[in-house]
């Protein structure tokens, strides 16, 4: 059994994980903003240990970090991976002041392991996968801001010979996702017979299942034999167009309508090209995903039937 401190625990990533280490047997502690929404926690409340603390501030993040006396820290705290979350100066608290602070404590404190959540965004748009050394270009605020909690996160990890680690996450799906993302909204509007307004039927995202990305961060923590600093792509290494994906849910829930394309205006990350190369993880972690495109929807559909409170409740954001 291990001391893990998960950040963002009431986040989609970040509950999934939760509920892995949870079921592993370890003694998880939540660091959450005060203002956050936990109805992702549900359930957890008498396995896990619940710390309210805002990370830009280091007094007590610094305090909390000394109470618990981790072995692990997964970090998946963010803000401004949603189209709604703009405020710059909020990214630059969470996304980088906050990382430099857990960063510290957690050295401070001793960790053994550090998982930081990066972003394929930090690439910024390509005509291919790009592999970890190469020069990130991000094209948006959050980006910028998240390649910089890399930078900094690799730069302790080599000064310090630290076991400090970086997961870019792709396009992560699963149970707990947001409801207002993609895949949530199709297949809760096709549940109904219907498709909600579509953007270029080319756009591609490497859409990764959320227990295959939970799989990375626990092997991340654990894999031994890994350089200071290492950064890892985490998707599948397929792309997968918008039309595909909205015909692959067509399919399995016998949707009649036609998607009306072009009825959402495209995004400034929006692109025909976006696929992860996780040819480092496969051979640092001994990992890669278990779940294609069409396996993992089908498992996000069995999850949402047999949870029809949440089901409601995603029904009710979707109206």
């Amino acid at each position: 059994m291990k001391r893990a401190v998960v950040t963002g625990p009431a986040g989609f990533v970040g509950a999934n994980l939760v509920r892995r280490l949870v079921g592993d047997g370890h003694d998880v502690h939540l660091l959450v903003h005060p203002d956050s929404d936990l109805w992702r926690l549900e359930g957890l409340a008498e396995h896990t240990t619940l710390h309210e603390v805002d990370l830009e501030d280091v007094d007590a993040v610094s305090r909390t970090m000394g109470r618990v006396r981790a072995d692990w820290v997964f970090h998946a705290a963010a803000y401004g991976a949603y189209p709604y979350q703009t405020d710059l100066r909020r990214m630059i608290a969470t996304n980088l002041v906050g990382t430099v602070n857990l960063v510290e404590t957690a050295l401070a404190a001793g960790v053994e392991s550090f998982v930081h959540t990066g972003t394929s965004s930090e690439y910024g748009v390509k005509d291919h996968g790009p592999s970890e050394d190469e020069l990130p270009e991000p094209n948006s605020h959050y980006a910028v801001t998240k390649a910089s909690a890399t930078l900094y996160c690799r730069h302790m990890a080599r000064a310090h010979g630290a076991g400090i680690r970086v997961l870019r996450l792709y396009s992560v799906y699963g149970p707990w996702e947001e409801p207002t993302r993609l895949i949530p909204r199709l297949a809760v509007q096709g549940l109904g017979g219907t498709w909600p307004p579509m953007a270029n039927p080319a756009t591609a995202r490497d859409y990764t299942y959320t227990e295959d990305v939970v799989d990375a961060y626990v092997a991340a923590a654990t894999v031994e034999g890994q350089e200071p600093g290492a950064v890892y792509n985490i998707g599948t290494g397929v792309q997968t167009s918008l039309q595909q994906v909205t015909d692959l849910v067509g399919r399995q829930l016998a949707v009649a309508t036609e998607p009306a394309w072009g009825t959402m205006a495209d995004r400034i990350w929006d692109a025909e090209v976006w696929v992860a190369d996780p040819s480092a993880a496969r051979a640092g972690l001994g990992w890669s995903a278990r779940h294609d495109v069409a396996t993992g929807v089908a498992s996000f559909l069995t999850w949402l039937r047999e949870h029809p409170a949440l089901l409601r409740r995603y029904e009710r954001v979707n109206g």
